[in-house]
């Protein structure tokens, strides 16, 4: 009840409480509105903003912010926490992440804010390598960082090793750094786009394709067989000695640190002419025929054997076929002929002459013939392949 004045110099009351209840209220519901809205801070991965909210806990708080997390999202104080007008509420987003550790790659999920906090985070050397700024931001999802971590390795070139420590992530970056230039023929021990790795050795191999080589051989010569009836059957005369020619090759060489790796022919020039040696044979029929002499009896051997070229023939086809592999008509460059491999020192001089110009030329029961000669005088010495004899 409210006591006043009229107008007439009276007072009267009215009745107020019901207004006054609602004014009551209205304050109050003011009141009450203004303590609830808070004022907080947001920092999403280092950006700060300010929102208002009547949220009571971190949660509530976030999610009026219409901010949705994600599963690995870190948040700071924790989601069920009671907030204040001015709390700071911390959220540091979950992102993929492709790295490149030493060439390994693989997707890390980290909730790094920057390049630096996620190689902390991996805990590699700080003296590491990496692709991109330490200050730079990791987006949510699509960032690539490459790493190389500090690696001993030996470079071996030009007759001296030297040994570094290097970030370099592939072995020609490791080459290039050190000042070791590569030449378009030039080896690596590695590829140079092979990844470095700790204690790994670089040999470097210098190739030089610029040198040549000229090598000089025998040309064998032809023999040419005449017949004459004015000589008996079985008679040879040499009526023209023969000679080698000379045969030069020229050879493109590969040298790899100063010795030759490989050699390919690149032309080849008779430069002497072989001279053919001309045979004639006599075909003039015998008066009379004679018992062929016997040959000289081989050590050990048995005199009585079969006819004197072809004696001691099961011996000499073993010692054929370790040296020749029973080849007896080979011709192999080497100056060695026949089955037997006779020089044509040792041909000539047993005789070898009056059968053919070296042993390739002549038959195996010549060859047989020579080889027991020069047996009767100096045994199995001259081969090689002697031992073959007793197997």
């Amino acid at each position: 009840m409210i006591k006043f004045f009229t107008s007439d110099g009276k007072f009267s009351f009215i009745k107020v409480g019901a207004q006054l209840l609602v004014l009551c209220g209205l304050v109050a519901g003011l009141v009450a509105f203004v303590g609830n809205n808070k004022t907080i801070t947001l920092n999403v991965d280092g950006k700060a903003s300010s929102v208002q909210s009547f949220g009571g806990t971190v949660a509530q708080v976030v999610k009026s912010a219409n901010l949705e997390l994600q599963p690995g999202d870190r948040v700071s104080p924790s989601l069920d926490a009671t907030v204040q007008n001015g709390t700071v509420i911390n959220i540091n987003q979950a992102k993929e992440v492709k790295v490149s550790l030493d060439g390994a790659e693989k997707t890390v999920n980290t909730t790094a804010q920057d390049v630096e906090d996620l190689v902390t985070e991996l805990g590699v050397a700080s003296a590491s390598s990496v692709s991109a700024p330490k200050d730079a931001t990791l987006a949510l999802a699509g960032s690539y960082v490459s790493i190389s971590t500090p690696k001993t390795v030996s470079i071996v070139a030009d007759g001296k090793v030297n040994t570094t420590t290097t970030t370099a992530p592939t072995v020609g970056k490791v080459l290039e750094d050190s000042g070791v230039a590569i030449g378009a023929n030039d080896r690596t021990s590695q590829p140079a786009n092979a990844n470095v790795v700790s204690n790994m050795v670089i040999k470097v191999s210098r190739v030089d394709t610029s040198q040549t080589a000229v090598t000089s051989e025998d040309v064998p010569f032809e023999t040419v067989t005449a017949e004459s009836a004015d000589m008996l059957k079985g008679e040879k005369q040499v009526t023209q000695a023969g000679t080698a020619g000379k045969l030069e090759r020229t050879f493109k060489l590969v040298l790899v640190d100063g010795r030759e790796a490989s050699r390919t022919l690149v032309s080849e020039n008779v430069a002497v002419q072989p001279v053919t040696e001309k045979v004639t044979v006599g075909t003039k029929a015998k008066p009379a025929a004679q018992a062929a002499p016997a040959a000289p009896a081989a050590a050990g051997a048995n005199t009585g054997a079969a006819a004197p070229a072809m004696m001691n023939e099961a011996m000499w086809d073993k010692i054929a076929q370790c040296e020749s592999t029973g080849n007896w008509s080979i011709n192999s460059g080497n100056g060695y002929y026949g089955g037997l491999q006779f020089d044509i020192r040792t041909w000539i001089g047993a005789g070898g002459g009056a059968y053919a110009p070296n042993a390739s030329l002549a038959t195996k029961a010549q060859q047989i013939d020579i080889a027991n000669r020069v047996y009767a005088q100096r045994g199995l010495s001259p081969w090689g392949c002697g031992w073959a004899a007793s197997s």
